[in-house]
């Protein structure tokens, strides 16, 4: 078992519902699908790309293991496992089956609310993408390509959000996910070590290479960089030489957020504002022939293609 019971006491009392037997998977109600279930505003994925927030499923297939120890990362680091060392683990079907029926749950007593918009009501029954980035390193769960495919048989729109540590795993996917990203939060070395904090040798190398394959995906592609002030909000032009090599379809460009376990690392002092966000993705674009294409600002995140 991946948690033991006291450590899934915790982290379910803080909103997370864990399925399957083997307590590596887990799911959790995005604040936004909560927003737009009462119409009170939605996850910028609807902005950017029209993903219905309302039926959006977060979760995660590897909620305890990542290779870096991220100081913005919203985990309890201390549960943290590198490698998957788990020989038993749960199926991508009993996974998604139970993350809806979960999911489900957590949002029933929306139907005792009036101010719920009905519509919605009846379709969050029914999830239409798969938001696979909930914690942890997904690529590290054995059959992560099988349960891409699992989603795209049931005809979900998946997002896969990575490290870029198991190049293999992500180079051998026979399923592609609707849209991969692999975050890009330093723009060298030194800063990479700083901030995301690997646990293993050859993490910045192994970042590279995932990058360097990343255009021969068929899936939409997009590098996410996660900015805080005073960590990584440097050096524009290294950042764009990284973007330039592995030429995703979008980078998005988001402001760290003071929520979680975070704000044992980190203050609200290292939460850039949404014009400082804006500043620095336009000095990367600058650099690598984008431009900044839609923004949201309460989420202080935007958009370069």
């Amino acid at each position: 078992m991946s948690f033991n019971e006291s450590q899934i006491e915790k982290l379910e009392k803080s909103g997370y519902r864990f399925v399957g037997t083997h307590g590596h998977a887990a799911v959790k109600v995005c604040h936004w699908t909560r927003q737009s279930i009462t119409d009170k505003g939605v996850c910028y994925k609807e902005k950017f790309y029209g993903i219905k927030s309302h039926r959006c499923l977060q979760m995660s297939p590897a909620v305890p293991n990542c290779q870096q120890e991220c100081e913005f990362c919203w985990r309890d680091l201390t549960y943290t496992q590198t490698t998957w060392e788990d020989e038993e683990y749960d199926e991508p079907k009993v996974i998604i089956d139970e993350a809806i029926k979960a999911q489900n749950n957590l949002l029933c007593g929306f139907f005792g609310n009036d101010k719920a918009n009905k519509k919605k009501l009846e379709e969050l029954k029914k999830p239409t993408n798969a938001a696979i980035s909930l914690a942890g390193e997904p690529t590290l769960y054995p059959k992560i390509d099988e349960l891409i495919g699992e989603f795209n048989r049931r005809d979900f729109t998946t997002f896969v959000v990575s490290n870029g540590q198991c190049v293999d795993r992500l180079r051998n996917l026979q399923n592609d996910p609707y849209q991969l990203y692999l975050s890009l939060d330093a723009p060298n070395e030194k800063i990479f070590k700083e901030i995301c904090r690997p646990r293993i040798s050859d993490a910045w190398s192994n970042l590279n290479e995932s990058l360097e394959t990343l255009s021969s995906f068929n899936s939409r592609t997009c590098i996410r960089n996660t900015c805080v002030r005073g960590k990584n909000m440097e050096k524009p032009e290294e950042y764009a030489k990284l973007i330039e090599k592995a030429d995703p379809d979008y980078v998005e460009v988001k402001a760290y957020m003071c929520v979680g376990s975070s704000r044992e690392r980190l203050t609200l002092d290292e939460m850039p504002s949404f014009d400082e966000v804006c500043d620095f993705a336009t000095k990367i674009g600058e650099n690598c022939g984008r431009e900044i294409v839609n923004e949201s600002e309460i989420s202080r995140v935007v958009l370069l293609q």
